[in-house]
């Protein structure tokens, strides 16, 4: 019973943050400003939303592609099509429960493609290890180029850059105790687990030891690049956002990205993101809102629509198995 409340609960909650969210954002707009969006609904260029998602379709891609040589390095054949498929349900899951598609995704290529689902998990928690190294990347760039900005907001938000220190140094000590104690402890919930993730290790150690690495890394870029990308075409749908400076962009695609994971699929964390960020450099709330809203809106139809066309397909092409 706990376990099915928990359940719920991890779907619930997010869904509950992002409602409030798009509720808080609705009425602290004026009646001005929601006509300005509508207009911007209205006027915007989706020939350059419809490019954005060819630019997303090609990030699905590549992480279908990517996938295949963490696999080949453990012993598994495995078709594109079950890998891309199962990738673009993985992204529907993640509407749901946030990182939950991770779980999905290992579960459908046990099921399809009889891959151990620790070993296929293990190959997907090394590709958000890799994932996340390089958002990091991206976010190191961008944060050093804006420190002025990023500091002044900070600053008027009462957040001194003492108190982020502080947090930081703590954060750090309490990683390398965890460390310390997965390394040396002999407790037995210790050395359960370790035992029970061996398969997951496995699979993440797939990064340094496979044959094709820097392939591997290629497609682990390319899949960043095309996020960036994605974002970066559909300033041009608007004639306010169109000449935005690349800086701008990119601090809009790092606080887009982590709102994505905030809520059910970033829902009213990701506009309101958007629209915050791109206030720090003058564009008005309501572009900022309404070029949030026909990222995120644009991106969840596609991931919808794939999601579900490769979920009727999956037992349709593997009906022999």
């Amino acid at each position: 019973m706990k376990k099915h409340i928990g359940k719920w609960l991890t779907v619930i909650i997010p869904l509950l943050i992002g409602i409030g969210i798009i509720y808080y954002q609705y009425t602290t707009l004026t009646a001005e400003e929601i006509d300005k969006i509508k207009i911007s609904f209205e006027k915007a260029n989706y020939y350059f939303i419809l490019l954005s998602l060819v630019i997303a379709c090609l990030g699905y891609w590549s992480r279908a592609y990517r996938w295949k040589f963490a696999l080949n390095h453990l012993g598994y054949e495995t078709k594109f099509s079950n890998n891309f498929f199962t990738v673009c349900v993985s992204y529907l899951v993640n509407l749901t429960v946030p990182r939950s598609g991770e779980i999905s995704r290992a579960a459908l290529l046990k099921k399809y493609e009889d891959v151990p689902f620790d070993k296929a998990f293990g190959t997907i928690v090394a590709e958000r290890i890799v994932d996340l190294l390089i958002f990091f990347l991206f976010v190191f760039i961008a944060f050093v180029s804006q420190f002025d900005k990023i500091y002044e907001f900070l600053l008027s938000e009462n957040v001194s850059l003492e108190s982020l220190i502080i947090s930081g140094i703590v954060g750090l000590m309490l990683f390398f105790v965890f460390i310390l104690i997965w390394v040396y402890a002999e407790w037995r919930i210790i050395l359960n687990l370790k035992k029970k993730l061996s398969g997951l290790i496995e699979g993440i150690s797939t990064v340094y030891k496979m044959k094709d690495k820097w392939e591997y890394v290629f497609h682990s870029f390319f899949i960043w690049f095309s996020y960036l990308g994605m974002f970066y075409v559909t300033i041009f749908a608007l004639p306010e956002t169109s000449k935005m400076s690349f800086d701008i962009v990119i601090m809009g695609f790092i606080f887009g990205s982590l709102a994505v994971g905030f809520t059910n699929g970033g829902l009213g964390a990701y506009p309101f993101s958007i629209a915050l960020i791109f206030s720090l450099y003058g564009i008005t709330k309501d572009i900022g809102t309404a070029f949030g809203w026909l990222v995120w809106a644009s991106q969840t139809i596609l991931t919808i629509l794939l999601g579900l066309i490769s979920y009727v397909l999956l037992p349709v092409l593997n009906r022999n198995k």
